[in-house]
C-alpha cells in the first residue's frame, strides 16, 4: 500500500474537523493539523479548536502545540510536520493532514522558499506600523521595493504583506527573488479533499460560529491576551476586532459584525486559494461514502503504479 497523506482543506467553519476525524477513524489513523492559529496554547476560542471529545476520539499533533510568544513559521511547520511524517508512516499506511491555511498546507505538499530570517526587531517595527497605521503604509511600502509581489499577492492579508517586508528589509532584495520556481518532491502519495457547500449556507455557518464564540468567552480570551497583541497570530480576525472594541473604538456589537464580514472574506479567499490547485477533487461535508471511496481508489490507483 502506497504511504498516503490524505490532505483536508476548504475555508473556515465549513466542516473539516469532524469530516477528517471520520476520515480518520475509517483508516485507523491521526490527525496533523495544518491551521496557522490552533499551534498556539494561549488561543482557543476564536481559532475553533476540536472539542476535547474530537481530541480524544482521534490522536491530533499540532493542536496547543506551541505558546504565542514563540515564531512559527510556515518554514518551522514544513521542517516539523515532514519530521513527523517520517515517523508516522512507520506505523501507519495514510495520515490526514486538515487545515484552511493555504500557505501551511502548501509547505507540506509542494515545499517552501528558502527564505531568510528576519533581522532582530524589523518584524516588530512592521507589526507596530500596522497596528497604528493599518495595512495602507505597508501596501504602498511593498509596491515600492516588490511590485511583482504586490500584483499577486492578496493585499488584505497583513502577515504575507508583513512577510515580504520584512524580507526586504532584511537582505535588500525583494521576496519575489527567493520564491520556489518548482515543486518539492514527497517521498508519499498525497490525495485532496477539497469541502465546499453553498455559499449561503457557508455564511449562516460562519455566522452562528461567530455568536457561539461569544456565548463561550472569546471577549475574555481576547482581554487576556492585550499584552500579546503585537505578535502576529493575533493580528487575525476574531481577535483584532475585539482589541478594537476593547481600546474604544467601536460598539460590541459593531465589532461582532465585522467578525463575521471579515470571517466571510476570508473564507471566499481560502476557497479562491484552494481552487488554483486542480489536484483537489471537491466534495460536500456530508459525502463521507463517496469521499472515502475517492481516497481508496487514489491509494489503489497509485499502489499498481
Amino acid at each position: 500500500m502506497a504511504k498516503t497523506l490524505v490532505c483536508i482543506v476548504g475555508p473556515t467553519a465549513v466542516g473539516k474537523t469532524a469530516l477528517a476525524i471520520q476520515v480518520a477513524q475509517h483508516f485507523h489513523t491521526v490527525i496533523l493539523s495544518a491551521d496557522s492559529r490552533q499551534f498556539y496554547r494561549e488561543m482557543t476560542i476564536g481559532t475553533a479548536k476540536p472539542s476535547s471529545d474530537e481530541l480524544e476520539a482521534v490522536p491530533h499533533y499540532f493542536i496547543n502545540s506551541h505558546s504565542i510568544t514563540t515564531d512559527y513559521s510556515a518554514g518551522d511547520f514544513e521542517r516539523d510536520a515532514l519530521e513527523l511524517l517520517r515517523n508516522l508512516f512507520i506505523t501507519n499506511d495514510v495520515v490526514v493532514l486538515v487545515g484552511g491555511s493555504g500557505l501551511f498546507v502548501n509547505a507540506v505538499c509542494n515545499g517552501l522558499d528558502n527564505l531568510p530570517k528576519p533581522l532582530p526587531g524589523v518584524r516588530d517595527r512592521l507589526n507596530t506600523l500596522h497596528r497604528h497605521e493599518g495595512l495602507d503604509p505597508l501596501r504602498q511600502r511593498l509596491e515600492q521595493v516588490d511590485p511583482k509581489y504586490h500584483s499577486q499577492v492578496d493585499l488584505n492579508n497583513p502577515q504575507r504583506i508583513i512577510r515580504a517586508l520584512e524580507v526586504y528589509e532584511s537582505t535588500g532584495m525583494p521576496f519575489s527573488e527567493f520564491r520556489r520556481k518548482q515543486t518539492a518532491d514527497r517521498p508519499f502519495h498525497i490525495c485532496k479533499i477539497g469541502l465546499n457547500t453553498d455559499r449561503e449556507q457557508l455564511y449562516r455557518q460562519i455566522n452562528a460560529r461567530a455568536d457561539a464564540m461569544m456565548e463561550s468567552g472569546l471577549l475574555q480570551e481576547v482581554a487576556s491576551l492585550m499584552r500579546y497583541r503585537g505578535h502576529g497570530a493575533l493580528q487575525t480576525v476574531g481577535y483584532a476586532e475585539l482589541f478594537d472594541y476593547l481600546d474604544g473604538n467601536s460598539p460590541l456589537q459593531e465589532a461582532v459584525d465585522k467578525i463575521k464580514q471579515h470571517t466571510r472574506r476570508y473564507a471566499k479567499r481560502q476557497i479562491t486559494w484552494f481552487k488554483k490547485d486542480d489536484r483537489t477533487t471537491w466534495f460536500t461535508p456530508d459525502a463521507l461514502p463517496q469521499i472515502i471511496a475517492h481516497i481508496a481508489a487514489s491509494i489503489q490507483a497509485r499502489s499498481d503504479t
